[in-house]
């Protein structure tokens, strides 16, 4: 929760910069309405605050071979905290994880992982991800096609 109380121009700010965060901060001040200086600052304080984490770029995953998005759920053998923390170690090693959410319902966790192919999955599957000693049993699928994907936060 941030510290201090987001206004318009914030909104405005986290809007744009969540489009497109290489533009100037000229650039970015005209977009909102406020001065460069006041642009800088209220991005500082939005940093420190927590709302803005490190800038990245995004990677078009097929045009590295890496066009099969799998999402897997996975039931862990029981809930004891070192089981808990041994497999969330295993899945912050591997890259091939992408995202991993611990669930409610029926599922402990859902892992979203990106690979080149149903051999490649098949392969990372079998040969890593149920063999790890803390999983009981998992259950894949396969994304078809991305309708929607975006990293952007309703503001």
């Amino acid at each position: 929760m941030p510290i201090r109380p987001i206004d318009a121009i914030d909104r405005k700010l986290l809007h744009e910069l969540q489009r497109d965060a290489s533009i100037s901060h000229a650039e970015l001040a005209e977009r909102v309405g406020a001065s460069t200086a006041s642009c800088w600052r209220r991005i500082r304080a939005l940093e420190a605050d927590g709302v803005l984490g490190r800038q990245i770029r995004l990677v078009d995953p097929a045009r590295l071979g890496r066009s099969l998005n799998v999402l897997c759920h996975i039931k862990i053998k029981n809930h004891q905290a070192e089981t808990t923390e041994a497999f969330e170690t295993f899945i912050a090693s591997r890259d091939e994880i992408i995202e991993c959410y611990s669930m409610s319902g029926d599922w402990d966790y859902l892992l979203r992982i990106l690979v080149a192919d149903v051999e490649e999955y098949n392969h990372f599957l079998m040969r890593t991800v149920l063999r790890h000693p803390t999983v009981a049993t998992g259950s894949s699928h396969f994304a078809l096609s991305q309708v929607k994907y975006t990293t952007a936060v309703p503001i």
